[in-house]
């Protein structure tokens, strides 16, 4: 069936943009930059802020000032640990000689800096989620890192356009072709490059532009740093590099004949491809994720951001050069609704992020697909059916709040003060049904007891932990029935810490905490069978509830499935749901050590009721100690998770380093050896990565860096078995 619209064509203007916005659909870009941890995502953000005048001084990261890290406990930790929001204005300058697509015209760019670290992944799922484009920033010595891989997927399983920014062209060891055929290799983009850098490390002083076959160049450092990067000169190819800028311009334009038929034509009929046509052909390309331009410069050293902000409004899409979002009918999943990025339609919204400020309360950042809204509109949540009329609307710039009278379609902005929204929410106009998807977040994979250090602090501890669980879809919290603690759970040690650290200085909560629990899993390794009755008698009417059900392992990753196998109503219909509801309820506490079940098919065979005493509580009893009996037969494992871990330190420490992770049960999968740093990728049990950051420290003289992101699932060793079981049984 096709994709209905969210009104006819016929109604919607030719004029998609509203008479009142400042800035059309045309002129807008709403971006992202996402990279590795220590890849200088936050760094580049604030040059660009400082670029596009939105700042008038530079922070940095090291000194604990910079706009988009505004948390207390980003700037001590020099990381990014939310995704935060900002708006900026950029004009390209007409300079000699270099042709622009904009030039002159004035764009609104909106830009979430994301974190890098693996336990914030739930802040970049769910920015590129709302975002048209993004900007992925790649380290000039380390290359491709495993955070840089996780963070291109989760742009690929969006579908955002993208470009690449090699970063860190003046660090000792930069190598742009390295980092150009990891692109290509390791993440299987189709990247050309449409820069390439003058010198690398200590002689990086500017960028060729492939396409206008032009130089820009910047004075030495101490200059350079004091006119901020502002003072450069464009200039024609240094002799040295001219071949391979030409090169490099050549190959450029039969990848994107390859792709483009305008420009193919073209070059088919050997007739020379213009710089605009060439760009437009390769922002067309973009747009369709067929080809990935790559830059290259020193945010931290101030060249080459311009030519970077200047890509971005030449290459990344507005919202009207993307697909429509598409979502479902409520009441009809088969039916899919397109929404169009058209201020003349009906309002639609996703409410992508929740955050509690400390002046203005609870704010629900939301990306406008179609529509407009202004303050006292009323908007409908199809998941709560629930209407709440607006009462504030905000731009937001980091940490600081601008009040708005309607936002537009192509906009993300901030709502206050409304009630009963959760991350993935659809806001729209009460007369237009839709879901649009969410985002999809990862299950937590660490857990740790914790307990208020006095009385006063147990009951700020539940709203806190409450508040926090709403912000942070990959932060859970729980109470465990059989000790009575309070178990928060989350993707990393750090993670967990900074919860804590939060707890303390937003909400007062001091906390004692236990050492963190492993999520682990039990799977089964044979199939079987089992029955399971439930049989009360009581002086009048009983309980009776009988059957029989097969269990059988699925491959690794497979989650668990229910089916009704039930033939000759040997069990009423209206008693099937009850049974899957037991089991579903006994699949959250294995028989091993009580972890939840994963990788199961469970079937649903036969039975028995009775006309009188059957109900759906006894059918319910009896599903549980079908699937239980079953699960005693089927020969039951327990699995721990195992972290893909990327070590980087100099050679001389390679012995002693590799040496620790063989004690942590570690196993090595490669190791290379380049410009005298040793980079070895393993797998490791999660269980033996705790306080591993303090460990390579000493061992290597704080020299060494590693980052770990989880990979799956195995089998728990039997020697380790002996002490979780032990550990279970406490």
């Amino acid at each position: 069936m096709p994709p209905a619209t969210a009104t006819e064509p016929s109604s919607v203007a030719m004029n998609p943009n509203d008479p009142k916005r400042l800035f059309t659909l045309e002129r807008t870009r709403n971006i992202g930059i996402a990279a590795h941890i220590d890849a200088g995502k936050t760094t580049t953000t604030e040059r660009i802020l400082f670029y596009t005048g939105l700042i008038h001084k530079i922070g940095d990261v090291d000194d604990g000032n910079t706009v988009t890290d505004w948390m207390e406990q980003e700037r001590e930790r020099g990381i990014t640990i939310t995704s935060a929001a900002t708006t900026c204005f950029w004009t390209q300058k007409s300079e000699p000689g270099i042709d622009k697509l904009h030039s002159g015209i004035k764009h609104r760019v909106n830009i979430i800096d994301t974190p890098g670290h693996v336990d914030f992944t739930a802040e970049v799922e769910r920015s590129l989620r709302v975002l048209d484009g993004a900007v992925a920033v790649f380290c000039g010595v380390a290359g491709v890192q495993p955070q840089s891989e996780t963070v291109w997927r989760q742009a690929t399983k969006y579908s955002v356009p993208r470009i690449a920014f090699v970063n860190k062209m003046d660090r000792m060891g930069a190598n742009f072709e390295k980092a150009l055929n990891d692109l290509r290799t390791k993440l299987r983009a189709n990247a050309w490059p449409v820069m390439l850098p003058i010198g690398q490390a200590e002689t990086f002083r500017g960028v060729v532009d492939v396409i206008n076959q032009k130089a820009y160049v910047w004075p030495d450092d101490e200059e350079n740093e004091k006119n901020n990067g502002m003072v450069y000169q464009i200039t024609d190819v240094p002799v040295e590099l001219g071949a391979a800028a030409k090169k490099a311009r050549q190959d450029l334009v039969e990848a994107v004949a390859d792709k483009d038929e305008e420009v193919g034509n073209l070059f088919l009929e050997d007739k020379p491809v213009s710089n605009i046509l060439l760009k437009q052909a390769i922002r067309r390309l973009v747009c369709k994720l067929q080809i990935v331009p790559v830059l290259c410069g020193s945010a931290f050293k101030k060249r080459a951001v311009q030519n970077l902000v200047d890509a971005v409004v030449d290459f990344l899409p507005s919202p009207l050069e993307i697909p429509p979002a598409v979502g479902q009918d409520p009441d009809n999943e088969e039916q899919k609704i397109e929404v169009p990025a058209n201020d003349h339609e009906k309002f639609c919204s996703l409410a992508f992020k929740l955050w509690t400020d400390a002046y203005v309360g609870k704010l629900v950042f939301f990306r406008v697909y179609s529509g407009k809204l202004s303050k006292s509109d009323t908007i409908y949540n199809p998941r709560t059916n629930k209407r709440e009329r607006v009462s504030r609307l905000m731009m937001i710039q980091a940490d600081k709040r601008e009040e708005v009278d309607a936002v537009y379609s192509g906009d993300i902005a901030a709502l206050v003060g409304v009630k009963n929204i959760i991350t993935g929410d659809t806001l729209c106009d009460e007369d237009l049904s839709i879901l649009l998807e969410p985002p999809s977040f990862p299950e937590p994979v660490i857990s740790m007891a914790v307990e208020p250090k006095t009385k006063a602090d147990r009951e700020k501890m539940g709203e806190a932990l409450q508040r926090l669980a709403e912000e942070d879809p990959t932060f859970r919290m729980k109470t465990d029935e059989e000790t009575g603690q309070m178990i928060i759970q989350g993707m990393g040690e750090l993670h967990l810490e900074i919860i804590r650290d939060r707890m303390l200085r937003e909400f007062k909560v001091e906390t004692n905490a236990g050492k963190p629990q492993i999520a682990y899993r039990e799977t089964l390794t044979k199939p079987a069978e089992g029955e399971g009755k439930f049989i009360r008698q009581s002086g009048g009417r009983g309980q009776y509830g009988h059957c029989i059900v097969s269990v059988e392992p699925l491959e690794k990753g497979g989650g668990h499935v229910i089916e009704n196998k039930v033939v000759g109503g040997n069990i009423p219909r209206e008693y099937i749901p009850a049974i899957k509801d037991g089991i579903e309820e006994a699949l959250t506490g294995g028989i091993v050590a009580g972890y939840p079940v994963v990788d199961v098919k469970v079937e649903i065979l036969d039975g028995t009721y009775h006309e009188v005493d059957s109900n759906e509580l006894a059918f319910k009893m009896a599903g549980i100690f079908a699937f239980k009996e079953a699960m005693r037969k089927a020969s039951c494992i327990i699995l721990e998770p195992i972290m893909k871990v990327e070590l980087r330190a100099p050679e001389e420490y390679q012995g002693d380093l590799i040496g620790d992770l063989n004690r942590r049960r570690g196993r090595i999968m490669n190791i290379e050896n380049a410009d005298g740093l040793c980079v070895a990728h393993a797998e490791v049990p999660l269980e033996e990565m705790f306080g591993y950051a303090t460990d390579i420290r000493s061992l290597s003289k704080g020299r060494a860096d590693y980052s770990m992101e989880p990979s799956h699932f195995e089998r728990v060793p039997e020697q380790i078995l002996a002490k979780i079981l032990e550990t279970a049984k406490k």
